[in-house]
């Protein structure tokens, strides 16, 4: 058999592999400038998380996203990162978070002059003087848009607000969210976040069902993947449950499937036999019965509102409070930090709290403050103030601006409370370091009957 030298190793091969032979010498080149830059690139997101760049919060158009900017190329970054799965798969988690956080794009939202909160205040100052209303600070209205996430988006849309309140009112969140971007992401690359955040053992029950992959996926979420998102960077997100006494056990069903006319069925029978109706939202939530509260995990315990919790019944009226007053109650405790109605006598006075997350069967939306009306028989009527991912944001600003037709939009009493279950995220103080980010990797909630 004849041989022949290589013509760049000299190395002597049998002639008919000395194609085969050279050849391989410009794959190895290749392979190695490809994983030449794949280490510059992520060098460059790892610095980019560190660093102290300063990003834009402002989105003129108001209708098309933009791409994070910074010093740098990210093109071949972002290639990798979104070339598909079978990249990403290949990375370890610490990897994909400094490829994510390179590679991430703003949520494009239609920003408000102002501010929507701002606008809000000055309707409800407007407003009758025998009310009290407690508002979240700033939030930013994200809405569900027609062709891209409109009847599925909801529960990404309400993460949105909830963020775009801390990262304006919680300096401390600013350098852990989202790799200190300083921007709500939108609705893909929170996708993609939520995803380390399973592979990081948060919520694990929850991404088993989802097989650990949401990315470019139109399934609906809750409160559960809202925590377990918000927990991974040590946010101590906290779940409530509100439900009849017989459905305890009963997890929150689905949007849209048969699980809510199961619900209501058992109220309407009366039965006192527990069924287990599981969805992928909130399925895996250890309840607690609040008589007897199980601690450890949730870190429920440590938070002031456990307590409110346990007495949210107590607040104004010796008799126990009844149906979905309960929810209402536990709502004004939270904003009003459990003081009394009148909240120092003004009309209008802006909580420090963020804004819930607010679930129920067939879409959750976002709480960002309660009134209460002081009637002519000494009654109270109690109106939740609420943002709709299904409402268009330009229409919202028109109608506060105006003055008219606004409280249809935003107000909704207890008699719009007509599910026969809740669930509610607030986000508590402080950030978790060390083992308390470990305690927060398993999802449990409050229950509260109503």
């Amino acid at each position: 058999m004849s041989s022949s030298s290589c013509p760049f190793c000299d190395q002597v091969v049998p002639s008919d592999e000395l194609q085969r032979h050279a050849n391989g010498h410009f794959e190895d080149e290749e392979n190695d400038n490809k994983q030449r830059q794949l280490a510059m690139d992520f060098e460059l997101a790892q610095q980019m998380a560190f660093s102290s760049t300063s990003y834009d919060n402002d989105n003129d158009n108001g209708d098309m996203p933009q791409e994070i900017k910074c010093e740098g190329s990210l093109s071949s970054n972002k290639l990798s990162c979104e070339s598909g799965t079978s990249v990403m798969g290949e990375l370890n988690v610490n990897e994909k978070v400094s490829c994510l956080i390179g590679s991430q794009n703003r949520g494009a939202f239609y920003k408000v002059e102002g501010g929507l909160m701002s606008l809000l205040k000055n309707c409800l100052e407007l407003e009758s003087h025998d009310s009290t209303s407690i508002l979240s600070g700033y939030v930013d209205h994200y809405q569900s848009i027609e062709f891209e996430d409109f009847g599925w988006g909801c529960g990404w849309r309400n993460i949105q607000m909830l963020c775009s309140h801390l990262l304006m009112q919680r300096p401390e969140t600013r350098n852990i969210l989202f790799g200190g971007s300083g921007v709500v992401p939108d609705i893909p690359s929170l996708q993609r976040w939520l995803e380390v955040a399973w592979e990081r053992g948060f919520d694990v029950h929850g991404a088993e069902h989802f097989n650990y992959k949401i990315y470019g996926k139109k399934n609906w979420i809750g409160t559960t993947e809202c925590a377990a998102l918000l927990r991974s960077f040590g946010l101590q997100a906290r779940i409530i449950d509100f439900g009849p006494k017989e459905c305890e056990e009963l997890y929150l069903s689905v949007p849209g499937s048969s699980s809510g006319a199961q619900m209501e069925n058992l109220i309407d029978a009366n039965k006192r036999k527990t069924i287990k109706v599981c969805g992928p939202m909130d399925r895996y939530l250890v309840r607690t019965n609040d008589s007897d509260p199980q601690t450890g995990s949730s870190g429920h315990e440590n938070s002031v509102y456990f307590k409110i919790s346990q007495n949210v019944t107590k607040n104004k009226s010796p008799k126990k409070a009844k149906g979905h007053q309960v929810l209402v109650d536990w709502v004004w405790n939270y904003f009003s930090d459990g003081r009394i109605c009148t909240y120092d006598h003004q009309r209008v006075n802006i909580s420090e709290k963020t804004p819930l997350f607010f679930q129920h069967d067939g879409h959750s939306r976002t709480i960002v403050g309660i009134q209460v009306k002081q009637k002519c028989n000494g009654m109270q009527q109690y109106n939740l103030l609420i943002l709709d991912p299904a409402h268009n944001t330009r229409g919202l600003e028109r109608a506060l601006r105006e003055n008219i037709g606004w409280q249809q939009l935003i107000k909704r009493g207890i008699h719009t409370l007509n599910k026969p279950q809740y669930q509610l995220c607030y986000i508590d103080s402080g950030i978790a370091a060390g083992v308390d980010v470990e305690l927060l990797k398993t999802i449990d909630s409050i229950f509260l009957e109503i």
